[in-house]
């Protein structure tokens, strides 16, 4: 298995250098503000997200302020959305912890998304750096859409495969583009390496979000969420989309219908998760993972081996081979 130490080693400097530069936007002289800040930063991630801009930035160059600058804005936006998301889903849990509209609430939760997200906006201004600004103004813009569009679905309960790779792109892969793109233009004004990396962020984000999608049905305990979840929560992903798409219309209509319920007992859940494995819905979704996580692989071979070539390498197999 990958282990994320090893895949920092290349800019394991720069990482501990940005926890610091991090920290230092994450202050506020307002003591409510200060207070769930400092809970923020304290339950702080896996940080992949700025990991992947500063190996995207070192696989293209010289890593210097701007690429921190990049990093930064990444990071309050992905927190920011993730505060925001906690509302929209009504989420009283995070990362093992209580949400912020869980110990505050959610007036309070979607006001501190909206600092964080301006003092991304604020910082990209100060260090004069619009195209950053741009690359990321457009990942919000999809991310908005793309939740949108799977609320509308949601509703349905009509979400093909298209559908669910369309919200997958515009969520996820857009934010993961947006950090290899940005970790790219840290470095160069190449507009094909930055175009390029931006599609390898899109792989890797498309795969990543499969392999969360795929973890809710072979769930052990350490996603941080129950098994079923998904289904409890009526959402359709992948391998419940194509084991719907092998049945006869009869047993989709039964399926649908437990999905449909707002209230289900552990043995409905259980009755679905049976019925996506008896048709095929895991192998197939784990099918369309590998093929992203092979796009992803073969951008990573146009260029010459190096450590950090190695370690996106590595970061690439752990998105899809990871179990929490």
């Amino acid at each position: 298995m990958f282990d994320l130490s090893d895949i920092k080693k290349p800019v394991k400097k720069e990482m501990a250098e940005f926890e610091a530069y991090f920290g230092r936007t994450m202050k506020s002289e307002i003591p409510l503000l200060k207070i769930i800040l400092n809970y923020i930063f304290r339950r702080k991630g896996k940080q992949m997200r700025p990991l992947l801009v500063f190996l995207s930035a070192r696989l293209n160059g010289i890593i210097g302020e701007p690429t921190f600058v990049a990093a930064t804005f990444i990071e309050l936006l992905h927190t920011a959305s993730l505060v925001h998301d906690d509302v929209v889903d009504d989420a009283s849990e995070r990362r093992g912890a209580l949400s912020i509209n869980a110990l505050w609430n959610s007036k309070i939760a979607v006001l501190v998304g909206d600092y964080m997200l301006s003092q991304g906006l604020l910082i990209s201004i100060e260090k004069n750096r619009f195209d950053m600004l741009e690359i990321i103004s457009e990942a919000v813009k999809s991310m908005s859409k793309g939740e949108l569009l799977q609320l509308q679905k949601a509703r349905k309960l009509n979400i093909k495969e298209e559908d669910y790779l369309k919200i997958i792109k515009s969520k996820t892969a857009a934010l993961l583009s947006a950090c290899t793109a940005c970790g790219a233009k840290s470095v160069t004004d190449d507009p094909e390496v930055i175009q390029l990396m931006k599609d390898f962020g899109e792989n890797i984000g498309i795969a990543f979000q499969i392999r969360d999608d795929l973890l809710d049905y072979q769930g052990n305990g350490l996603t941080g969420k129950a098994h079923g979840n998904d289904i409890k929560e009526r959402k359709i992903t992948l391998p419940l989309i194509h084991a719907l798409e092998q049945s006869q219309n009869s047993i989709k209509k039964h399926i649908l219908g437990i999905v449909s319920k707002k209230k289900k007992t552990r043995q409905e859940i259980t009755e679905v998760i049976n019925f996506v494995y008896e048709n095929r819905g895991i192998d197939y979704t784990e099918l369309k993972m590998n093929q992203y996580r092979d796009k992803a692989l073969a951008i990573l071979d146009s260029y010459p081996d190096s450590e950090v070539k190695d370690s996106l390498k590595a970061f690439v197999h752990y998105t899809t081979a990871r179990d929490k």
